[in-house]
């Protein structure tokens, strides 16, 4: 017997996947956290730009300081780097080290099944860390280093290849909220001075199910982009405890992780673009409809920022500052009671005195 089949346990309805899942994300109760500890509990956060999770350790953490982020981010004790699914995230120093490894065959894949055949990926890698260890460099800078050596690849195509080959991370003061600073990279070891670490891939695994758990062996893929994890599954199965979801696949969990009761209120929570809550499952029921994932998840890529009622996404949001007026839209996606609405406009009120103190003045917006 696989792991994907696994043995049958007590059967979890959607609603009560939906409080474990929130539970694990910090979004049932903001919690009085160290911002650098919230960030390893989630297991990373995704940054494909620099300030959603500003926004989300916001809705997760009590009184977040949105000067610690940009502190930790300066003091390089947390990074932002090509990892889970080949996407950037926000991880722990720690995290950045022990995970590349274990997320390389998904750039391997990548870059055999993007790269032109012939083109030796280890010899462009090679090529290129001096030159970005030299001093970090922005990708146009890269692409005209490295058009000196390959005249005739397509510049982007390097690029590409020496992100597959290389551990870079995002250099400061990109990142840190409120600049505009250019995207630079370097790779890892120069940035934090050491090493990586390779980690475990039974601990990674046993991360994201504290973080995202109970889940299957599928979700536990989608959430990583590798494969072969029901393996990795078997091997912890003695430590875990299984449920079965109400289509009959199996779910695995750490046996002390919370399970709260179905019926548990869930706050009014705004979670920013591109959160790992709705991106880390294969099936997503437990957190957004079908109908409403296709119009958070857009045909170019964009993650949308969502609102959750009764801990579901129920509308999506966006926050701008222009002229020194902050103003957060709310498109809620069917009615909302009154008293649903003051609580959003509550929320959304603290968030934009929080994240845009220099406004002189600040206002929530619904449409109709």
């Amino acid at each position: 017997m696989t792991a994907e089949q696994g043995t049958a346990g007590p059967v979890l309805g959607r609603r009560a996947l939906n409080r474990a899942l929130l539970a694990r994300q910090l979004l049932l109760r903001r919690h009085d956290l160290p911002v650098i500890d919230a960030v390893e509990h989630l297991a990373g956060m995704q940054s494909q730009a620099p300030n959603p999770p500003y926004l989300g350790l916001w809705s997760r953490l009590t009184d977040f300081d949105f000067g610690e982020l940009g502190a930790l981010m300066t003091e390089r004790r947390v990074v932002r780097t090509v990892l889970m699914r080949g996407t950037v995230h926000l991880v722990s120093a720690r995290d950045a080290l022990a995970w590349r490894a274990l997320t390389q065959p998904l750039l391997d894949r990548a870059a055999q099944s993007t790269l032109p055949a012939g083109l030796d990926v280890a010899a462009v890698a090679a090529t290129a860390r001096p030159l970005l260890e030299d001093g970090p460099l922005s990708d146009r800078e890269l692409r005209e280093r490295l058009a000196e050596h390959w005249p005739d690849v397509a510049p982007d195509t390097l690029v590409r290849a020496v992100r597959c080959g290389l551990h870079l991370v995002q250099v400061t003061p990109r990142g840190v909220w409120g600049s505009s600073a250019m995207a630079r990279h370097t790779t890892v070891e120069k940035w934090l001075g050491r090493a990586p670490e390779p980690g475990a891939a039974e601990e990674m695994l046993l991360r994201y199910l504290a973080a995202f758990g109970p889940a299957t062996v599928r979700d536990a893929q989608h959430w990583w982009g590798v494969t072969r994890l029901g393996e990795v599954m078997e091997r912890l199965a003695p430590k875990l405890v299984t449920f079965t979801d109400e289509n009959g696949r199996t779910l695995y969990d750490l046996p002390d992780a919370p399970r709260p009761d179905p019926g548990v209120p869930a706050p009014v929570r705004l979670v920013p673009e591109f959160d790992n809550l709705t991106l880390s499952h294969a099936d997503r029921a437990r957190i957004i409809s079908e109908e409403h994932r296709r119009r958070v998840f857009t045909a170019n890529g964009i993650i949308r920022a969502t609102v959750l009622v009764d801990g579901f996404v129920h509308g999506m949001w966006k926050a701008e500052a222009k002229r020194k007026v902050a103003t957060l839209r709310v498109e809620p996606f069917a009615p909302v009671p009154a008293a649903v609405r003051e609580e959003i406009e509550a929320e959304a009120t603290r968030l934009l005195a929080d994240a845009y103190p220099d406004a002189t003045a600040r206002e929530v917006v619904f449409s109709p």
